[in-house]
């Protein structure tokens, strides 16, 4: 059963398996105590250490190991903020950063400082110059930027941002999960989290590195380990075994990464063609090798993920049709995107060429049997508006019932007429203006509905 949801966790690669059963052997001592084996624990744990930030492109002094890459991150964040409190109390970050940046980011918010957000284009990318100019503003104490995106695989341009928040004495933190088994961050950033099951790492260790001269303070009770960065005892087994796999991916990064970019290649250009009414999202060149997002209208993306599930291939997915929250991705809604029936194929190494071949064969019928099923739904109708005009009432339903019922009518006006959708999903609010330029159509905006919900106001082109 083909995995293709590498993005979320990568399988355990063999160096990793390899090194874990040999640490648990040789690391399990407590590697602070002076006794021969807690000597040994320590041994390993140095060159884990070494080993790690040779990766990263650091000192082994300024690299710890912590529980999990959200805990790098929150610790790198609360820590740098604590650490430049006299400078200010404004956090900057892209819209597009994990969940981990924005929830530290609202957390602060909530503790009396500041998050400015910037924005994205459709690529998912920042403007270099708009970020570097938000991190500029005064009171600004740290810059939050992703190397690639973990939904859509676009690559920030981190190393011209790193450039001007140098120049305004901004320390840039730098969220390196999904990157950092493919090569190390470019660029003079100035802290640094990872976390090892997204390159095949055991699960339950992260990174944080923080350069030197970065003034940082260490939030939450004073503990003696990992530079008071990490409380606890190390997990010395997880972390060897991290270390091994990031140095043993490295090593087949180069060759592995442009086999599985030529088979991401395949599924961009192929999907378009085999299925009608898709939006490939993502930047097409500046991307991690391994991952590919596209978006399929009249799709309920829940059943279209368990669809494929059920032909045998594990992926993901960024679409609100896909949880319980009724919200969109907080991704595709930066780019301005379309959300409905998402799809994330993200190769883990190894994936074979005649996997993709069956993925592509399959998804156009598990896509055509999805959209039929979603196709006439009877309790949607467009009523009669004034001239030239018609509403569908599309309250109370979920996507992608919305924008199915807005491209059954818009032919029913003439041109230059216009279609007024009802619908209080929030998918709506994203999918009907990406639906207008994936159609050609003119979207003219929204507005409250007197009888609930909003009014989205679409006029036919052509």
């Amino acid at each position: 059963m083909p995995y293709f949801d590498a993005a979320s966790s990568a399988p355990l690669h063999p160096v990793a398996r390899q090194a874990l059963l040999a640490s648990l052997d040789e690391g399990w001592a407590d590697p602070a105590r002076l006794y021969r084996e807690g000597r040994r624990a320590r041994m390993l744990l140095d060159a884990a250490r070494e080993a790690a930030a040779e990766a990263v492109g650091c000192r082994a002094d300024e690299l710890a190991f912590t529980p999990s890459g959200t805990r790098a991150v929150h610790s790198g964040i609360s820590g740098a903020l604590a650490g430049r409190r006299r400078v200010g109390t404004r956090l900057v970050a892209s819209a597009v950063e994990h969940s981990a940046v924005l929830h530290a980011g609202e957390a602060h918010a909530a503790a009396g400082g500041s998050l400015a957000v910037v924005p994205v284009g459709r690529s998912g990318a920042v403007v270099a110059s708009a970020f570097g100019a938000a991190a500029s503003e005064p009171g600004t104490a740290l810059a939050c930027l992703q190397s690639a995106n973990h939904e859509v695989g676009t690559a920030q341009p981190v190393a011209e941002v790193a450039e001007a928040c140098r120049a305004a004495g901004v320390p840039l933190l730098v969220d390196a999960a999904q990157s950092l088994g493919w090569g190390p961050v470019e660029g003079a950033w100035s802290l640094l989290a990872a976390s090892a099951h997204k390159w095949g790492g055991p699960s339950g260790v992260g990174l944080l590195a923080v350069r030197k001269g970065v003034r940082f303070a260490p939030q939450g009770p004073a503990d003696e380990r990992e530079s008071g960065r990490a409380a606890g005892f190390e997990n010395l087994p997880a972390i060897v075994a991290a270390a091994a796999s990031l140095r043993a991916v490295r090593a087949e990064a180069e060759a592995e990464g442009a086999r599985l970019r030529a088979l991401v290649d395949r599924i961009r250009a192929r999907v378009p063609q085999l299925v009608p009414d898709v939006e490939v999202v993502g930047d097409p060149v500046r991307r991690l090798p391994h991952l590919v997002t596209f978006s399929c209208l009249y799709v309920d993306g829940e059943t279209l993920l368990h669809e494929l599930d059920r032909e045998g291939f594990s992926v993901s997915s960024g679409s609100s049709c896909t949880s319980s929250t009724l919200t969109p991705s907080h991704v595709l809604r930066a780019m301005g995107v379309l959300s409905e029936g998402n799809v994330r194929v993200s190769l883990p190494a190894g994936t074979a060429e005649e996997d993709v071949d069956r993925f592509l064969a399959v998804l156009p019928g598990v896509v055509a049997a999805v959209r039929q099923r979603l196709g006439a739904p009877e309790t949607v109708a467009a009523e009669p508006g004034p001239s030239g005009s018609l509403v569908v009432d599309a309250l109370g339903r979920r996507c992608p019932i919305p924008v199915i019922e807005l491209a059954k009518v818009i032919g029913d006006v003439p041109v230059g007429g216009t279609v007024t959708v009802l619908a209080d999903d929030e998918a709506a609010r994203l999918d009907i203006p990406a639906w207008c330029e994936m159609r050609g159509q003119e979207y003219v905006g929204e507005e409250l509905s007197p009888g609930g919900g909003v009014a989205y106001v679409v006029r036919r082109v052509a």
